[in-house]
């Protein structure tokens, strides 16, 4: 077996002993981040049968994606980094998911491509839990109002998505997270990465965004 398939397997693992000993039992979907990797990472997890893989830049994820995405019904790709609106119409076209809606101006962008493409992508709105001024996200006193902008768009939101930060423990921006979802009744959460996922999956994250743990570090 494939290292790579086998480090899969050993964070499922890892998560069902957890949750095992936890209230929240609902194994949360693991995207496999490949961003800078290429197909001969990529190519052992898809022939496992995993299905979602995350993207940072609309334009690599064009290039690496396009082709096997146009063969493989059952891949989804989440773009995981931050939009800007002259990508929008590529991100759409290519990619299921977009977790990093920040701004009214990039819902709009996105709806009206949606609606030129019909095609329907799910949203999470990117939300900066730390308020720290050079991360992406929208503030978490203007989550709601964002929120109700991207359903009057038509917009399909169905979660909250965060980048915690690194100078405070992730456990407490998750609670904080969790809290924020749940006031507006979502049912999905994307948060947790390599280094704190088991943490994010005890505040009850849905999806988590796992790199490095699955395909070892890059050069």
């Amino acid at each position: 077996m494939h290292q790579i398939v086998q480090n899969l397997i050993n964070i499922k693992d890892e998560i069902n002993q957890n949750l095992s000993h936890s209230e929240n039992n609902k194994m949360p979907k693991i995207i496999a981040v490949s961003k800078t990797f290429g197909m001969d990472k990529i190519s052992p997890l898809i022939e496992y049968g995993h299905s979602d893989f995350g993207e940072n830049k609309v334009q690599e994820a064009v290039e690496k994606w396009s082709s096997i995405k146009s063969n493989k019904n059952d891949i989804k790709l989440h773009l995981i980094g931050g939009l800007q609106t002259n990508k929008v119409k590529s991100a759409v076209k290519l990619f299921d998911y977009i977790h990093s809606v920040d701004s009214e101006k990039l819902a709009k962008k996105i709806s009206v491509e949606q609606q030129k493409q019909n095609k329907n992508v799910k949203v999470f709105i990117q939300v900066n839990i730390g308020d720290e001024k050079q991360k992406f996200g929208v503030d978490k006193s203007s989550v709601s109002q964002l929120y109700l902008n991207c359903k009057e768009l038509n917009l399909d939101v169905v979660g909250l998505m965060c980048i915690p930060p690194i100078d405070k423990p992730s456990d407490i921006s998750f609670k904080e997270m969790n809290v924020l979802n749940n006031s507006l009744n979502l049912k999905e959460l994307s948060m947790g990465m390599s280094s704190d996922y088991l943490d994010a999956i005890k505040n009850s994250a849905t999806y988590i965004r796992i790199g490095s743990k699955i395909f070892g570090q890059r050069s």
